[in-house]
């Protein structure tokens, strides 16, 4: 974490500018930029009501200290009519702020969602280390954190320079012939209200900096730690029947334990920061409350300005330093900002590289390889315990061809399957794929089922149209699950409404439905029961005989029909 921390603070600029531009290109931009000049103008508009506001003052208590009723009445309804204006414009203002959040989501989400769906590259990412732990948080939670801070941060700041701009001219006004007497020596102060106001900001601001620079690395620190906490507690949920039936739940409190430990200890961090920041914001708040009338009482009392006048240049000052102490104001906010833009930004910045991290000193060579061959040369696989290769080196497989791998002892079978498949790029040699031809790919354990229909299921990632519904019948039909045919077009989980035997006969019933001319299988055969088995050969001897079969594992694959080729996986001796 704190090598992504020392990464983001190098390129802050660079990373906020790719963040800006990858989400006005989206297809949300012109709305954003519509949004934003909205904002812009409204407050503008607004920073003429206040203007005109604080000049409201000087008639208004001018007529109290002469206890003229008429002109108090007068002036009463003035301030109702501003007041109502500039309600209109800070609604305004709201509408347009929030409506830019979701804008700014929705260009965001979709560009990460985007690059992380490219393919193969989710699976090279979570194998990365860090950056690829949790990408559900931080296309989730903390971009749309990102998006919503960014929003009221960079509204705060163009309210506040516009309201610095505009109050600044009336501080001047009333403070340009202002001098100071020493002695018998008067010296002129020009503007001494606004120099006045520029001190004092820029004293909170330093001050508060200095206080609070660390928690940038606490806020960050802390998302890391809530992130591993969410991560166990969503695997414990994922996997209870194998905690429950191992009886490990003593061991899961306690692995949970220690990581809700962390986010506790990260957090005590965050507030010790916090609260000494309090000690600045605070003291300048309280501060605040005396301060403008402190600096403006010269001017009353050397006669300069009426109790009227008095009122004015300090809510005038008020405006002004409020303005400039929006640093300090807002000091919290920037860390927990810019935490979080860390976050994002090196995500997308692992995202977008492109490159594969070289974790054992070489890469797999893809190419592609005339339509109808599958071929394999010189390929060892890269583990942490040392490198795979296949007896002999080069395997050439012939469309319809049916190929047996098996694994000696300690052989990487799986490593192997990734591979063959590009999602494992790591160790040396050739693999060549048939050109403009599909790949099935069937992994180990339990086969994958999209959220949705059973219809879905059986034809992902393709549209459930391309298939009639007489396909998906026989599909179905043919492995044993023709009780299902019914509920085609129900939404389930299901992964849970389904056994391991019955997914592992819908993902066959997959391959059927598809047809795919080539399928590439770690180890499936092997755990299927052995009437499911039966039925699988004769669909591989009958409607797939003309499909390339790669099997990866035990010799199941040798039962029955023409006895495949087989392909020896050695560990490489040293």
């Amino acid at each position: 974490m704190n090598e992504e921390i020392a990464a983001g603070q190098a390129g802050l600029k660079q990373q906020l500018g790719s963040l800006l531009r990858a989400t006005l290109r989206s297809h949300a931009g012109k709305a954003i930029l519509w949004l934003a000049a909205g904002i812009f103008t409204v407050i503008i508009a607004t920073a003429y009501g206040q203007i005109r506001l604080n000049q409201w003052n000087k008639p208004f208590y001018d007529a109290l200290s002469r206890r003229d009723l008429g002109d108090f009445l007068l002036q009463l309804g003035v301030f109702f009519v501003i007041a109502g204006v500039l309600l209109v414009f800070n609604v305004g203002q709201r509408w347009l702020v929030e409506t830019l959040k979701m804008r700014l989501r929705d260009g965001l989400v979709r560009d990460l969602i985007e690059r992380w769906m490219q393919p193969r590259r989710a699976f090279w990412l979570a194998h990365a280390g860090a950056i690829g732990v949790n990408p559900d948080q931080r296309m989730h939670e903390d971009a749309r954190k990102l998006c919503d801070l960014t929003a009221d941060l960079g509204t705060g700041l163009l309210q506040a320079s516009v309201l610095f701009i505009t109050f600044a001219g009336v501080l001047w006004g009333l403070s340009s012939d202002f001098s100071v007497r020493v002695g018998d020596v008067d010296y002129a102060v020009p503007g001494f209200m606004l120099w006045a106001a520029i001190g004092y900001a820029a004293l909170g601001s330093m001050m508060s900096y200095w206080v609070g620079a660390s928690l940038v690395d606490r806020n960050a620190d802390r998302y890391a730690r809530e992130a591993d906490l969410r991560f166990a507690l969503v695997r414990i949920n994922e996997h209870l029947d194998g905690i429950s039936l191992a009886g490990g739940e003593a061991d899961e409190k306690r692995r949970v334990d220690l990581r809700f430990s962390n986010v506790l200890a990260a957090t005590a961090r965050l507030i010790a920061g916090l609260t000494n920041l309090t000690w600045v914001t605070a003291g300048f708040g309280w501060t605040t409350t005396v301060a403008p009338i402190l600096v403006a009482v010269p001017l009353y009392f050397g006669g300069k300005i009426s109790f009227g006048g008095l009122m004015m240049a300090a809510a005038a000052f008020t405006q002004a330093q409020g303005s400039l102490r929006w640093f300090v104001d807002n000091f919290s906010v920037l860390a927990d900002w810019r935490a979080t833009l860390l976050r994002v930004a090196s995500f997308r910045t692992a995202l977008t590289s492109g490159d594969v991290e070289q974790r054992f000193g070489g890469q797999i060579q893809y190419v592609e390889a005339p339509s109808g061959q599958f071929e394999i040369d010189g390929l060892q696989v890269a583990s942490i315990s040392g490198r795979d290769q296949l007896n002999p080196a080069a395997v050439q497989v012939k469309q319809g061809e049916r190929v047996l791998i098996l694994g000696a002892p300690g052989a990487e079978k799986t490593l192997l399957f990734r591979a063959l498949a590009g999602l494992w790029p790591w160790g040396s040699g050739r693999v060549a794929r048939p050109a403009g031809q599909n790949v099935f790919y069937l992994p180990r354990g339990t086969p994958y089922l999209p959220r949705g229909t059973l219809r879905e299921a059986l034809a992902y990632p393709a549209k459930v149209e391309e298939f009639q519904q007489a396909r998906y019948a026989l599909a179905l039909q043919r492995l044993g699950l023709g009780h299902l045919e019914g509920v085609l077009d129900e939404v389930q989980r299901w992964e849970s409404e389904l056994s391991f035997d019955e997914q592992l006969k819908l993902a066959f019933a997959r391959i059927l439905l598809q047809q795919p001319p080539w399928i590439l299988i770690d180890g499936t055969l092997g755990t299927l029961e052995d009437e499911a088995l039966e039925k699988v050969h004769d669909i591989l001897e009958n409607e797939l005989a003309g499909a390339g079969v790669i099997h990866i594992g035990r010799a199941a694959l040798l039962r029955g029909g023409v006895p495949p080729r087989v392909v020896h996986l050695e560990k490489v001796l040293s």
